[in-house]
């Protein structure tokens, strides 16, 4: 699978994490609108940051490998002809975004012809922190250079740190299986979008858990996680794809202990 890799996706991810850095940030604590993405009484916010963001991912794309597919959260779907898919979140977390609070992240994906995500980028930008993974491993990226990241060696879900954005938004048998595990965990955070996945891969979080994910909420995320020695999966405890249920553990132990009840809300 990772065989079919013959250009330098990697290099091709960072220009276009450059690009959506500089059209992000000038919009930061300095929005002048909102709009909802929603009709009724939901709200799904996008800005001008998220819209402009995934135009100058798309204008990479166009100069460097014009002949991929390209799936983004703001311009939807895009056909190509190699077999390679960039899939594209601009700004997850846009919630987090408009609330000033810098735990929002570009996700860039890059999925083969048979779904699976090989190469991924989660970037934050005011942290200054690009955590990047691949066939050959996850790296972080700052101003200092970059650094080999590694998962924890927790094993035990006992002594877990875990995540989840928003149990809420889970169904009820969701809710019941994130339930029986936050009792389980040491302690437990919310509201952290992507970037619990970025720490997962870093060695400070231990297991995340979510559900009713698109692919481009997820696609970035499986290279980092298992380019540092973690585990993702679905949570009947099969390889992930991009997208659904996702559960991703720092260790087999965590993510067996995990799967006794997640596979009860499994679909």
């Amino acid at each position: 699978m990772t065989s079919h890799l013959n250009f330098d996706a990697i290099s091709v991810a960072h220009a276009m994490a450059d690009a959506a850095r500089a059209a992000i940030l000038p919009h930061f604590r300095a929005l002048s609108a909102i709009e909802n993405k929603e009709t009724g009484s939901d709200f799904d916010p996008v800005t001008e940051a998220d819209k402009a963001a995934e135009r100058a991912m798309r204008a990479v794309l166009a100069d460097l490998r014009p002949d991929d597919a390209i799936h983004g959260e703001e311009y939807g779907r895009q056909d190509g002809t190699t077999g390679w898919t960039w899939v594209l979140d601009p700004i997850d977390g846009t919630r987090a975004f408009v609330a000033g609070l810098p735990v929002w992240t570009t996700l860039i994906g890059l999925v083969d012809a048979e779904g699976d995500a090989i190469v991924g980028v989660i970037d934050q930008p005011n942290l200054d922190e690009r955590y990047v993974g691949g066939p050959d491993g996850s790296y972080l990226r700052t101003q200092s250079g970059d650094t080999a990241i590694t998962v924890s060696t927790c094993d035990d879900l006992r002594h877990a740190v875990i995540a989840t954005t928003d149990p809420f938004i889970m169904t009820p048998p969701e809710q019941g299986a994130w339930t029986h595990l936050r009792h389980t965990a040491r302690i437990i955070r919310y509201g952290l979008d992507a970037y619990a996945y970025a720490r997962l891969a870093g060695g400070t979080i231990d297991l995340v858990a979510e559900a009713g994910l698109a692919p481009y909420d997820a696609a970035a995320l499986i290279p980092v996680v298992r380019g540092a020695g973690g585990l993702a999966c679905d949570w009947r405890g099969d390889p992930a794809k991009p997208g659904g249920q996702l559960v991703c553990a720092a260790s087999q132990g965590i993510l067996d202990q995990a799967l006794i009840s997640l596979r009860r809300s499994a679909v």
